[in-house]
């Protein structure tokens, strides 16, 4: 398919001074070869390719470079390296009031927003009637913008951008304002360019946004890409990033390239003096093909097995529990032996049970298994693994919360 955006090492630098002076001394050369500022990357190395018809979510914490790569596509801003190709005209909403002379009315801003986006004033006379009656704000278009309320620079923003027929819609936040009637007109117009294939960046802090309406997901942190795939994987992971409450060096090391836990089906007799009553060995996650994953697809069955290793026999009734709970710890299943009127072997060494789960249904994200074995009053701890193995469910977008139940809908036909 056709480039519409190709973004190539892309690298924003800003000079921080920590004084107001030091901006001086730098500029008229005091202290030679002397620095008086600190770099900060608002982008860092960025690279990412679009195809025509894209519907691109931008997610990423406040500061992570959203802004800075979205007024880089623009024009708005030149990088300090890399490079950017543009296949097509772009029209944009950035930041409220962003590109008006808030003492020009409102017909002189179309006109002026008009020639940023290089659209010849023959060709926005034409367009005159369809922008004024999509933006609805009356006598106002004759008034200073700064006069304006939120709602209405929106609207009017929005009502040029669509109309001088972008090939790239790029749009921040700016849905965030505005009232139920103007945002209903808004998402027809989105949906009517999508149908002509045109390509659209949005960038907002409401990821079931992003997920209900984008086809593909990029998440920045601190000036970086963190990933660029599909949008329910892409913000899934973001969402339990941001429960972790966690670095996301240390969220990726934690829950998603540090899962390691070799299979324990054989011990020594020295490994059985090292314990005192029993002890969880490993848990195994498997496909309904017996095929170890280490990701659960949603709806899909799932055979956990437990391994243990008993050295006290003379317990009795032990029962085994597993709880899944999601990243930020939330509780959100937990079963055991007794519950299910059923038993665990218990002899001296390696023991194993499995515990098949069908249909797994809960939603989309990443969550951590726990294993206790107790004894038969499930009072007493024997041996509790908290967090023995994390996995990530992957779920298209098909609801929200935290298990998708059964269901079905109907109507009444008059």
């Amino acid at each position: 398919m056709e480039k519409a955006v190709k973004v190539s090492n892309l690298t924003k630098i800003y000079k921080m001074y920590d004084d107001p002076k030091d901006r001086l001394k730098e500029a008229r050369g005091f202290g030679k070869n002397r620095k008086y500022h600190r770099d900060y990357y608002a982008l860092n190395n960025v690279s990412f390719d679009v195809e025509k018809g894209e519907i691109i979510g931008v997610v990423g914490r406040n500061g992570s470079g959203k802004s800075t790569l979205l007024k880089i596509l623009t024009g708005v801003l030149n990088p300090t390296e890399g490079n950017v190709e543009i296949n097509g005209k772009v029209a944009a909403l950035l930041e409220l009031g962003a590109g008006f002379n808030m003492e020009y009315t409102g017909m002189k801003n179309i006109y002026l927003n008009a020639a940023m986006m290089r659209v010849s004033e023959e060709e926005i006379e034409k367009k005159i009637p369809e922008i004024l009656e999509f933006a609805d704000i009356g006598d106002f278009i004759h008034q200073p913008v700064k006069t304006y309320s939120s709602g209405m620079f929106v609207s009017l923003d929005f009502a040029v951008s669509i109309n001088v027929d972008p090939d790239i819609l790029i749009v921040d936040e700016a849905l965030a304002v505005g009232d139920s009637r103007f945002q209903l007109k808004c998402m027809d117009k989105f949906l009517e360019f999508v149908k002509k294939g045109k390509t659209i960046f949005f960038v907002t802090h409401d990821v079931n946004s992003v997920k209900r309406f984008c086809n593909r997901a990029i998440w920045l942190d601190s000036g970086e890409m963190v990933m660029d795939g599909s949008t329910d994987e892409v913000t899934d992971r973001y969402l339990d990033y941001l429960k972790s409450e966690v670095s996301v060096k240390t969220y990726f090391d934690l829950y998603v390239n540090g899962r390691s836990d070799a299979a324990v089906n054989t011990v020594t007799e020295e490994d059985i003096r090292n314990i005192n009553i029993a002890e969880i060995k490993s848990l195994r996650m498997y496909n309904n093909v017996g095929r170890e994953i280490e990701d659960i697809n949603y709806g899909e069955d799932v055979v956990l097995k437990v391994g243990y290793v008993v050295a006290d026999t003379t317990i009795k009734k032990p029962l085994l529990g597993v709880a899944i709970r999601r990243i930020d710890n939330e509780y959100i299943c937990g079963l055991n032996t007794k519950l299910d009127n059923t038993s665990i072997t218990w002899n001296k060494g390696y023991n194993e049970i499995t515990l098949t789960y069908t249909g797994f249904n809960l939603v989309g994200g990443e969550y951590y298994f726990d294993v206790g074995i107790f004894d038969q009053t499930g009072i007493v701890n024997i041996d509790y693994k908290s967090k023995i193995k994390s996995f990530f469910v992957k779920m298209d977008y098909i609801a929200e919360g935290i298990v998708v139940l059964p269901h079905r809908w109907s109507k009444e036909d008059k």
